[in-house]
């Protein structure tokens, strides 16, 4: 079995890949399944892996110094998700990075990720688009967050992440909205009566 072929698929929605440039791909990643609420990284630690979600949901979040969880973006089937600063500089991050399902992922580490940008030009180009569409996302965000009121930004949420809404508890989705779950257990009931 190929280990990277739901990766490949994804990179080919931006441009076809020959059969030596699959081959060099998979044999630079690494598949594997997690448990729900296992940590691909805490916080303190350096991010080794971009995460490419084959099947689950994961989130990266940060804690404040009460305590409290802010969940920052969420990663489903078909994205990616890396604390970008913590990779490039090769520092320790300020994100945890956590399953929230059982869920299948592919990492490529730092090294092999490099040797396939020198190898496959074309693949550095790709990855060009999912970095700058994650840097949208998260300034698309901070719009929100501070120009849109509770409601918009659920609204936001359901539009950027549909299939989470259902899958995801209010805890979960509240923390990413910056309220709290009974606001956001307002706003849901608000929505289905209509008002």
């Amino acid at each position: 079995m190929m280990e990277a072929a739901p990766l490949i698929s994804h990179f080919e929605t931006y441009l076809p890949f020959t059969e030596e440039e699959i081959a060099l791909i998979n044999n630079r990643i690494h598949r594997k399944r997690i448990k729900r609420r296992e940590y691909l990284m805490r916080a303190g630690d350096i991010c080794r892996h971009y995460t490419f979600v084959i099947e689950g949901v994961l989130r990266m979040f940060g804690i404040d110094e009460q305590g409290r969880e802010h969940n920052i973006l969420f990663a489903a089937e078909g994205d990616w998700i890396a604390d970008i600063s913590s990779f490039h500089s090769t520092r320790p991050g300020f994100s945890n990075i956590q399953a929230l399902e059982p869920s299948e992922i592919i990492q490529i580490e730092q090294d092999d990720l490099y040797y396939l940008f020198i190898n496959i030009p074309k693949l550095d180009r790709v990855f060009k688009v999912v970095t700058e569409d994650k840097y949208v996302e998260l300034q698309d965000r901070i719009f929100q967050d501070i120009s849109s009121t509770g409601l918009e930004r659920y609204l936001y949420f359901l539009e950027k992440y549909p299939k989470l809404g259902s899958r995801l508890p209010n805890t979960q989705i509240a923390s990413y909205l910056g309220i709290t779950p009974e606001f956001l257990s307002m706003i849901r009931k608000e929505l289905v009566s209509g008002k």
